[in-house]
């Protein structure tokens, strides 16, 4: 079965979005979890985990370039661009905390995004631009890089997402503690 083609029956695209997300989740966890372990987690068997991905640094890229996606698609529905900027950050925090386990697994280690091409590393540009239009409208302090707001944006949240991937703190807990945190860090009254 040729996985990475767009010919993949509803059900095989199925398991195969199982086994990125399972893997994404576990890994999140623990770095060190093991295939069969991602398995039982995506409620598959080892060898359909090796059907669809070849070993374990396939599917650890694999999982990246989806979570990159998922990531993406998720920022995009934020609509950064859109209405006052203040609402449009917490738009952002909102709809990237449910993605944790996504979140924990791409930036809480350096190395899982070493090997991926520069075009297809995440896309800042949304959360940079929305920045800039924060600091233009007043809402978020000028004196601070966007980049430097980005990090604060992002070491919190990675923290945070990490925090309730090991049970530390609960889901829930973590979007008003985001956007409180970021709000009287970065944005001026």
């Amino acid at each position: 079965m040729n996985v990475d083609s767009p010919e993949l029956t509803g059900s095989q695209a199925r398991t195969r979005a199982a086994i990125l997300q399972a893997t994404a989740s576990v890994l999140a966890r623990d770095r060190t979890a093991t295939l069969p372990q991602i398995a039982a987690a995506a409620q598959v068997a080892r060898s359909t985990l090796h059907r669809y991905f070849a070993d374990r640094d396939r599917l650890i890229y694999e999982t990246t370039l989806d979570s990159i996606r998922v990531i993406s698609g998720v920022i995009g529905a934020a609509a950064t661009a859109e209405g006052p900027a203040r609402d449009a950050m917490r738009r952002v925090i909102t709809t990237l905390a449910p993605e944790g386990d996504r979140i924990v697994f791409l930036f809480a280690d350096p190395a899982v995004l070493r090997d991926i091409p520069a075009e297809q590393l995440p896309d800042s540009a949304p959360i940079l631009e929305l920045i800039v239009r924060g600091q233009q409208e007043g809402v978020f302090d000028a004196e601070l890089t966007p980049e430097w707001i980005r990090i604060a944006l992002f070491g919190p949240l990675v923290k945070a997402c990490g925090e309730a991937a090991h049970g530390m703190v609960p889901r829930h807990s973590i979007v008003p503690s985001l956007i409180r945190i970021f709000e009287r860090g970065v944005a001026i009254s």
